[in-house]
């Protein structure tokens, strides 16, 4: 089960320092104990935990330069609990969709995975795009709505809505006990 799935955990450092980036602060709290929660149980089994996140400017694809530099916005809160590992993976995305212009899909074909869990923010922009991206590379998905959230929870709701109807994933709440369920593995 770990060789074939892995967690992407999208935008959570985040400085969140943008028109509704409160309401997005607001909404993304809720979610990031449970995050970090299901996070642990998914290393406890074996499977990679891979950041992807906005480069806000830095090309630098320094990991340590863009939490510090991200800490400085009041976003400082969720990036406290969601500080990546020495042992994830982090790979720096330009745009919305963490396939794009990045190494995303050669680090996945490498760890062999073909079951994708998508967590993060915005769910209604760069974890939509992704899971789109995902869909089109034929990757199967599991998008747990309590794992995303967006500035607007109707906004996350409809993109969890397209998601299940379009893109084939599964939205459910996440429990490491339904991998099996969920990927049929």
């Amino acid at each position: 089960m770990g060789n074939s799935t892995a967690l992407i955990i999208i935008d959570m450092i985040n400085k969140m320092d943008f028109e509704g980036g409160e309401n997005l602060l607001k909404n993304t709290l809720p979610i990031t104990e449970n995050l970090q929660s299901i996070k642990q149980d998914i290393k406890k089994e074996g499977i990679p935990v891979i950041y992807v996140n906005d480069n806000f400017g830095l090309w630098q694809d320094n990991a340590s330069d863009l939490i510090d530099e991200c800490k400085k916005g009041i976003g400082k809160p969720v990036i406290e609990q969601m500080i990546p590992e020495e042992d994830d993976y982090f790979i720096i995305k330009p745009k919305h969709s963490g396939f794009f212009g990045t190494q995303l899909s050669i680090l996945l074909n490498q760890l062999g995975v073909e079951n994708l869990i998508l967590t993060g923010v915005a769910g209604d922009i760069c974890v939509l795009f992704t899971a789109n991206d995902a869909y089109m590379r034929e990757y199967n998905l599991w998008v747990p709505e309590d794992g995303v959230a967006s500035e607007q929870s109707e906004d996350n709701a409809n993109a969890l809505r397209i998601m299940k109807r379009s893109l084939s994933a599964e939205t459910k709440s996440m429990d490491i006990n339904q991998l099996t369920e969920v990927f049929g593995i």
